[in-house]
């Protein structure tokens, strides 16, 4: 029944936003209309979390090797986080021009697939 899953990222620029997924992640898109870029995604996986609060997302990128996607991105001008061991995978974050925080890491969990 399900087909797939449709994230969205909130921005206080999101024009400058979508250019640097398009640009320098350089993720396949179509345009609905208008500029309006729908970014395609990797195979997905979907945890849930205890949250005392509850109602809120996260959206993290995975990688192989976050180490090599940290270089990747830096070269094509990204800001970083240095990678983080998590214990569950390693981490890092990429921001956008917004000064959004995109998460990034490399698990270590069995994946689903």
């Amino acid at each position: 029944m399900i087909t797939g899953a449709h994230m969205v990222l909130f921005s206080k620029d999101a024009e400058a936003d979508r250019a640097f997924l398009r640009d320098i992640l350089g993720t396949a898109h179509v345009d609905a209309g208008g500029g309006w870029l729908i970014f395609a995604l990797p195979p997905s996986e979907m945890a849930v979390h205890p949250d005392a609060a509850g109602g809120r997302q996260q959206i993290y990128l995975m990688t192989d090797d976050v180490a090599a996607l940290k270089a990747e991105m830096e070269g094509r001008g990204a800001r970083c986080t240095e990678p983080v061991d998590e214990g569950w995978g390693v981490l890092m974050t990429v921001t956008l021009p917004s000064g959004a925080a995109l998460g990034a890491y490399q698990p270590r969990h069995l994946v689903p697939g």
